[in-house]
């Protein structure tokens, strides 16, 4: 025979969680933010510490420099300098770069930081306002907590999720609150951050549509949302910005012949952090399943952030912060109908998993950022400060630390091969890379020829002797100088100072 239910857990499937208060009106004398925010500001700068340990954290923060370098020097987005992604964050780093100058990546990082907190206040503010204060307390340091639970390359470089994150929380809270206009407009910022980012319209919706959608509201939603994104495609080029972040992209969704690869990376990153969210999961599953919550939209939130996940089937760690703030929240769902010592269990389970993660971003080596280093002090000393050059691999952020100008407007070896986050499957070479983009490259290489050429493929599936025209490139117009960690540098005859 099956056991009773225990008397608590009648208790808890009885429960419903209070939905947001129709009328809220924030006493201005109340100390709840005097308290709570200089903890999460103290908390987002701690887990964010080892940030400030490196240069550069992954090649995402190095292609971001270059770009802001670039367009500082007259280069235009999707035309000049290209990526497969929005203007936003390209815009934040050539802003603090024209403020701040270019040699360094800390303005960012402590954007970087501001980002993190913005996201904590927001999802504390959405708490406190559906569940009280001690959910609020709950839901921003919860969050923090969790923020940095993947690899420290995924989740302490300052780039494209990382500036998301306070979009997607900003649209939930505007939402929350019936701001339509605002919603729309921080969609819009999410997704002219990162793609994925739009996911959070999915939630935003719904939440609409739970108010009944009247037209002026779905009018004003849609109004929100457009402008921001018109307004982005007209300041660069409206058929550059639709190719370059839309439809210019269909052979990277692929995973084809890297099956493995690509599903063991997803796994392994998952596992990460199911680890860093090991105080929050356990609540979630014991309560939210069988009480009734009233978190819809928050499980619509965790539902559109797993479809962007899952969205390319790459499964980058850095894909999964967008998981975090959701998840966040629905902890905080979860625990503010428990007794107060499980908030506490979660909270000190949480704190330990940061713990580790924060040893692991402070202690850890870093060989790929070492060997990008020596590479960039040698293309250094073999070029003179005008010379262009050319690294053919997968480490943008060489060209940001050599400080020297790129041949070409694509700055990795995978925009013209396909190949990415390691993949060795049979769609990666010459005629899978972007389309138009060799002619584009060829051209650019026979009116400025680099005076360097670095081969920094290393063995990998797009490596010169398996891309016929940058073999051709290198047979007729240069020869090999020496090498460097296994990458091999080559010069043009006649070429610049030191050689």
């Amino acid at each position: 025979m099956l056991a009773a239910p225990s008397a608590s857990l009648r208790s808890v499937r009885a429960t419903r969680v209070p939905g947001p208060r129709k009328e809220y009106a924030p006493d201005h004398r109340d100390p709840y933010w005097t308290r709570l925010f200089p903890l999460l500001a103290a908390l987002a700068c701690v887990t964010r510490a080892p940030s400030f340990r490196w240069p550069l954290w992954n090649p995402d923060e190095g292609y971001l420099a270059v770009q802001a370098r670039l367009l500082a020097d007259g280069g235009t987005l999707y035309e000049t300098v290209v990526d497969r992604k929005p203007p936003l964050v390209p815009w934040l780093y050539a802003g603090a770069f024209a403020l701040f100058g270019d040699d360094s990546l800390l303005p960012l990082k402590a954007l970087a930081v501001a980002a993190q907190l913005l996201t904590a206040v927001l999802l504390a503010s959405i708490a406190r306002r559906r569940w009280g204060d001690r959910a609020g307390r709950t839901a921003g340091v919860l969050y923090l907590l969790i923020s940095i639970g993947l690899n420290p390359e995924d989740a302490q470089a300052a780039t494209f999720e990382v500036f998301t994150l306070p979009c997607t929380a900003a649209a939930m809270w505007c939402a929350d609150r019936r701001g339509w206009g605002a919603a729309g407009a921080a969609v819009a910022c999410a997704f002219l951050a990162k793609q994925t980012g739009g996911a959070v319209l999915l939630p935003v919706a719904w939440l609409l549509w739970r108010d009944g959608a009247p037209r002026g509201d779905v009018l004003r939603l849609a109004a929100g949302l457009c402008g921001p994104v018109v307004a982005a495609a007209v300041l660069t080029t409206p058929a550059g910005f639709l190719f370059w972040t839309v439809t210019g992209s269909g052979a990277y969704a692929s995973f084809t012949g890297s099956e493995l690869h690509v599903l063991g990376r997803g796994l392994g990153n998952a596992a990460i952090l199911a680890a860093a969210c090991a105080g929050i999961v356990p609540p979630v599953v014991r309560v939210l399943r069988i009480a009734r919550t009233g978190s819809t939209d928050l499980w619509l939130w965790l539902a559109s952030a797993v479809a962007a996940v899952l969205l390319g089937f790459h499964f980058f760690g850095h894909y999964y912060l967008q998981l975090m703030p959701p998840l966040a929240l629905l902890g905080a769902a979860a625990l503010q109908i428990l007794p107060r010592e499980r908030t506490l269990r979660a909270i000190v389970a949480s704190g330990c998993g940061c713990a580790v993660f924060l040893a692991w971003g402070l202690l850890a080596p870093r060989p790929e950022l070492a060997h990008a280093t020596r590479l960039a002090e040698t293309v250094r000393a073999h070029s003179g400060p005008r010379d262009r050059v050319l690294f053919w691999g997968m480490h943008p952020e060489a060209y940001w630390l050599a400080d020297r100008a790129p041949a070409s407007r694509y700055l990795t070896a995978g925009l013209l091969t396909n190949y990415s986050g390691g993949r060795n499957g049979p769609q990666v070479g010459e005629k899978y890379g972007v389309a138009g983009s060799w002619p584009v490259f060829r051209e650019e290489l026979r009116r400025h020829p680099p005076t360097l050429v670095v081969d920094d493929s290393r063995g990998e599936p797009y490596a010169p002797h398996r891309v016929p025209s940058l073999r051709r490139i290198l047979a007729t117009g240069y020869r090999p100088l020496l090498t460097v960690d296994g990458a091999v540098l080559y010069v043009r005859p006649g070429g610049g100072p030191g050689v």
